[in-house]
């Protein structure tokens, strides 16, 4: 006869999921391997799996790829050789995701009561200092160029630029084993790359005038001057320049691996995204909907007789909020959609609030410089930026997920960002996404061009559902948790009633 334990285990077995699902690894598109394929062949070569983990390793302040929690997990799956698991890596709920948030939050929260003095409003202003704003302090989180904070002047774009073009130095690793991360260049955009990183330093510049105490600069094009990024933009335009700015989302590429074969002259892209469980049940299984993480970016094409530049922005896992340069090329599957695009005094203001964006970060970082990470997680990551601003320009937030704390969020010189970071959905809290968000941060409005194998057919599911107003949620662990218990308590109750009867009976 079973005993009560044995009961107990098989009725909390029996609310789990589909545990006999396997990741689907075909179709692949042209030239792709999965990253279990690549580590099934890798994993036995001695120091290798060693290797891929420590490019994926970030440190407490430094480039935040992976938490400390997600790398144990990979090494795991890894060294079980479970690539079903490895296909869908880490598929976890948001809050199994990132604990950073919280706990920077409560770190910041200690720091601030411990400095309280006995005048409360003195206290809470002294709280916003930062002290002097040098180009030496902020270069950690901002990359300026050949600029600096401590002296003005006018940059010149009416001359060409004299930077170096695009290298591959320092962006592309040999980790061995015909495997490399880091990708080349795009074949369009990295012949303007001299052009494109002076843009981006000279727009991180710019916003840096609304900074206290720091020196004054212009960009001058043509007989415009500007003082500011979006008035830059503004005299571009004047000058006889096109210039758009996209609201783009692509899936994200945490790897960028490309991986050669040895005997053979292909490098094949790698395919590693990055999963997360929406809690959208998929109808007809008992699982989930994972979906890959999705990368947001806003993304400027200055086309013109004096520059021709393309340069983004976006909050990065290295921690900074910036504008930069966009010219490697992107493996294929991670795809590529504008979910907007802005034109004349749109790409003006769109152009206005990524400088609020920069500045609101610098503040951040140098009033709380040892944030976990660089700040990435407990200050949003891609996604938080570029939704506020979209919800700023269109009255809509359709990107997940979003990770920041906004009791972070609380300088009042940066009053306007604080609102708009506070307007947007917070996933970190335990919310469920809306099928709008899942859908919005997809890189294609067509399912069937997504390459990542079984994703389309999960997602016409979910989709179906939907619009015909079926679509359910999955429940969370804690209720998962409550009636596994309340089930066992049950079966419990059930097997002590028979054993009383049974007691009865013989007596």
């Amino acid at each position: 006869m079973w005993t009560a334990a044995a009961v107990v285990s098989l009725a909390l077995m029996g609310c789990r999921g589909d545990e006999s699902f396997v990741a689907p690894e075909e179709p692949m598109p042209p030239n792709t391997i999965l990253l279990s394929g690549m580590m099934r062949e890798l994993s036995a070569t001695p120091g290798f799996t060693d290797a891929l983990l420590a490019q994926l390793h970030g440190t407490k302040q430094g480039p935040a790829l992976m938490s400390p929690s997600l790398l144990k997990r990979l090494r795991e799956l890894i060294l079980g050789k479970d690539w079903s698991g490895l296909d869908r890596f880490p598929g976890w709920t948001l809050s199994g995701i990132n604990p950073t948030v919280k706990i920077a939050g409560r770190l910041v929260a200690k720091k601030d009561d411990g400095s309280a003095g006995d005048d409360a409003g003195a206290s809470a202003q002294a709280s916003f200092e930062i002290g002097a704003v040098t180009t030496e302090r902020l270069r950690p989180f901002l990359d300026l160029g050949e600029y600096t904070l401590e002296q003005g002047g006018v940059v010149d774009l009416n001359q060409p630029s004299k930077l170096a073009g695009f290298t591959t130095d320092g962006i592309v690793t040999e980790l061995g084993a015909g495997v490399v991360r880091g990708d080349g260049p795009n074949a369009l955009l990295a012949p303007m790359h001299a052009e494109s990183q002076r843009m981006a330093d000279v727009l991180n510049r710019l916003s840096l005038n609304a900074v206290s105490s720091v020196q004054q600069i212009q960009a001058a094009v043509g007989a415009e001057h500007a003082a500011s990024p979006q008035n830059l933009i503004a005299a571009l335009m004047a000058t006889g320049h096109t210039v758009a700015v996209y609201d783009a989302r692509y899936f994200a590429n945490f790897g960028h691996f490309h991986y050669k074969r040895q005997g053979t002259g292909l490098a094949q892209e790698v395919m590693m995204p990055f999963w997360i469980d929406t809690r959208i049940a998929i109808p007809g299984t008992k699982r989930p909907l994972l979906v890959p993480v999705s990368h947001a970016e806003y993304e400027w094409e200055i086309r013109g007789p004096k520059i021709n530049a393309n340069v983004s922005w976006y909050f990065g896992i290295d921690g900074k909020s910036e504008f930069r340069t966009m010219d490697t090329q992107d493996q294929a599957w991670v795809l590529g959609r504008h979910a907007h695009t802005y034109h004349g005094k749109d790409a003006v203001e769109v152009t206005r609030l990524v400088a609020a964006m920069v500045v609101a970060f610098a503040h951040q970082h140098l009033r709380r410089p040892d944030l976990p990470f660089g700040g990435y997680y407990p200050l949003g990551v891609c996604q938080d930026g570029v939704a506020a601003i979209e919800r700023k320009m269109t009255g809509k937030d359709t990107l997940f997920p979003n990770t920041a704390d906004v009791s972070l969020f609380d300088d009042p010189r940066d009053a306007e960002v604080n609102a708009m970071m506070a307007a947007i959905p917070k996933d970190y809290e335990g919310g469920l996404p809306t099928p709008e968000r899942i859908f919005g941060s997809l890189p294609t409005d067509d399912l069937n061009a997504i390459t990542i194998p079984g994703l389309t057919a999960d997602l016409m599911r979910v989709k179906t559902a939907w619009q015909d107003g079926s679509l359910k949620r999955t429940s969370s662990w804690m209720r998962r948790m409550f009636l596994r218990l309340l089930a066992a308590a049950a079966v419990l109750s059930l097997v002590g009633l028979v054993l009383r009867k049974r007691r009865h009976a013989r007596q």
